[in-house]
């Protein structure tokens, strides 16, 4: 699909779709590329002499070819973040090309980000009239759309803190073994949160990337000063947000560590049960396994209580450990 902003529809943001057999309009500001097919591709690349990258080649992209200039046009290629809510975020390239005052991008995912400046830009006085104002925009929504996503990935993690480390109240031994079964689940939480604040940040980067190309770039071609203030105003932005993301980072590498450790805890306390039970079990089975011998003189075996009396042996043998370790505070 092909969607055209023109000058004329600047001013309310009203995207076209074209169809197969639409001209592009001559004063075209932004071509918004969303999986174009091959004659999608060869109708813009005749249409502003530039060439189109294909899905394999933004996958396959080098490192000296994610920035660079081209017969008068500017790439510039960024990793979104797309699929944030649901359990599989992925990065998906998007390529930006500026040519002759007009912006071309092409995408083959939904970033929430480009929705979103179309609702922003369909306000009056949302969108500007030249294509840099239009990437600026663009760019600062993607801006926007990362902190919203940090910002949403911050609580959640905090609501995940509150929950590890929320200890049960005295006597809630019921809380206590359903806390046991939700760390598993909490480990694939912590992991799932991992790996989306680090695709977050590793978008960011490849963003900030983009914008330090855009200086140099705009400052060589004399682009307006308003626009080049904006672009460094987004950066400083976009690499507070970097520290964000970073922290983030931290704190879940420092949940999962806590929820580990809380796990060997809870192996360790298993382990000192059964050490407990087999220390307390010990004396009764030695007084047992004396009267079990095969000797022919034993004198208890013919007394009248010596029945009684092994039983009550054996409870007092069982009672003292037993108290002895809850005195001592290991029970």
């Amino acid at each position: 699909m092909i969607y055209a902003l023109t000058a004329a529809d600047a001013a309310g943001m009203n995207r076209r779709l074209l169809g197969p057999a639409d001209p592009i309009p001559a004063d075209v500001l932004w071509l918004d590329l969303v999986e174009p097919t091959r004659a999608e591709d060869d109708k813009v690349e005749a249409f502003l002499g530039i060439a189109i990258p294909t899905r394999e080649e933004m996958l396959d992209i080098e490192p000296s070819e994610i920035m660079y200039q081209e017969d008068g046009a500017f790439y510039m290629t960024a990793r979104l973040l797309c699929r944030s809510e649901t359990d599989e975020p992925v990065l998906s390239g998007v390529t930006f090309i500026l040519k002759a005052g007009r912006l071309v991008t092409v995408r083959y995912e939904e970033p929430r980000a480009f929705a979103m400046f179309a609702q922003r830009a369909a306000r009056p006085g949302g969108c500007g009239v030249t294509a840099e104002a239009i990437m600026a925009g663009l760019v600062d929504t993607i801006i926007d759309r990362a902190a919203d996503v940090l910002q949403s990935t911050g609580e959640r993690i905090d609501t995940l803190s509150h929950d590890i480390f929320n200890q049960p109240k005295r006597g809630g031994k019921k809380r206590a073994r359903r806390k046991r079964t939700e760390f598993q689940e909490t480990l694939r939480s912590l992991g799932r949160f991992g790996d989306l604040v680090s695709k977050q940040r590793e978008s960011l980067v490849s963003i900030e990337r983009v914008l330090l190309f855009l200086t140099v770039a705009y400052r060589a071609a004399r682009v307006p000063s308003d626009l080049r203030e904006n672009v460094r105003t987004t950066l400083r932005d976009l690499q507070s947000l970097e520290e964000h993301a970073s922290f983030q980072s931290g704190k879940v590498q420092f949940l999962l560590e806590a929820t580990l450790g809380l796990v060997s805890l809870e192996q360790n306390n298993i382990i000192k049960l059964f050490s407990v039970v087999s220390v307390v079990f010990m004396p009764p089975t030695l007084i047992a396994s004396i009267y079990g011998m095969n000797f022919k003189f034993m004198p208890e075996l013919e007394w009248a209580y010596g029945y009684p009396m092994a039983l009550v042996m054996m409870v007092v043998a069982m009672i003292t450990p037993y108290l002895f370790f809850r005195w001592k505070g290991w029970l």
